[in-house]
């Protein structure tokens, strides 16, 4: 299997999430944050149903129904609730940039859970990623401080433990059976804000509704599978969860093109630093340099 093929759908993944900031805050005048969370995941548990004869699900083992159930609380129930309460007073471009800690917080988990050692060169190029988020933060353009924040933090670090159960699973399992249970998990959980949610549809735009069932299926479905799949073709978590600094770049351009924010300075150079990151923590000279753990 061709290692490096796990590219195409780290990249696949983020785009699909860069767009739900943007659509997650334009629906929030008409649907809730528990509202949105439980949507998305029924639209997304649908789409996978419809795709049960070609996805050939096999029978999960009892020992690892508690795995599955608990990766479906965690990257879905808890992160899905954080995400779009954060979304109610943090706006699309920092709530990316909090979620884009998830690498630095998934290569330091990583490191101690499952004693993968990364080289200087790629903690210097995740550090220089990172220093791109902070310039995306810090420079004219604005950094919403509020309590929407630590919703944020608390949805990076349900992320990142999502990646790590990840890539425990796929080991075992493939990773869209991984992701199409996990999917389940979640949205039995986020079933308890059902009533409310439909009640909500009934008063809702077509647009709004829309905007739900796309992210359903992509931002949902499809984001995730991906996700999965780049975890099982990866060499570990890093190489994965390093995608992440590009959200910030991504959803500054869709929001953009979708609902006329220009992009500033701050984006474009700060974009400039997450690629250059990204770039290096790739290339073989990085991967070549002295190995370290941090203990």
């Amino acid at each position: 299997m061709n290692k490096k093929s796990y590219h195409f759908y780290a990249m696949a993944s983020i785009l699909c999430w860069s767009i739900s900031y943007v659509l997650s805050r334009f629906i929030m005048g008409e649907f809730s944050a528990y509202s949105i969370s439980f949507l998305r995941y029924i639209v997304a548990s649908i789409a996978l149903i419809l795709l049960a004869p070609i996805i050939k699900l096999k029978k999960v083992e009892k020992q690892d129904l508690g795995w599955i159930f608990l990766t479906g609380a965690v990257g879905f129930f808890i992160y899905m609730i954080a995400f779009n309460k954060g979304l109610e007073t943090v706006n699309a471009a920092t709530g990316s940039v909090i979620i884009a800690a998830v690498p630095m917080i998934s290569s330091i988990l990583s490191s101690f859970i499952y004693k993968e050692k990364l080289t200087k060169l790629q903690w210097f190029a995740s550090s220089l990623s990172f220093m791109g988020v902070l310039l995306i933060t810090l420079l004219p353009g604005g950094f919403t401080i509020n309590y929407g924040l630590i919703w944020f933090f608390g949805a990076a670090f349900c992320m990142s433990f999502y990646n790590l159960l990840s890539k425990r699973l796929v080991k075992k399992y493939a990773a869209i059976q991984v992701t199409t249970y996990s999917i389940f998990a979640g949205t039995i959980l986020l079933s308890i804000f059902s009533v409310s949610s439909f009640q909500q549809v009934q008063q809702a735009s077509w647009l709004a509704i829309l905007c739900i069932v796309l992210m359903g299926v992509f931002s949902s479905a499809v984001a995730y599978i991906c996700w999965a799949k780049a975890f099982e073709r990866a060499d570990n978590v890093a190489s994965v969860s390093n995608y992440m600094y590009l959200t910030p770049f991504f959803t500054s351009i869709l929001g953009f093109l979708l609902i006329d924010e220009v992009p500033g300075w701050s984006t474009v150079i700060g974009g400039l630093f997450i690629l250059g990151g990204l770039v290096l923590f790739n290339s073989k000279l990085a991967k070549k340099s002295e190995r370290v753990q941090f203990k």
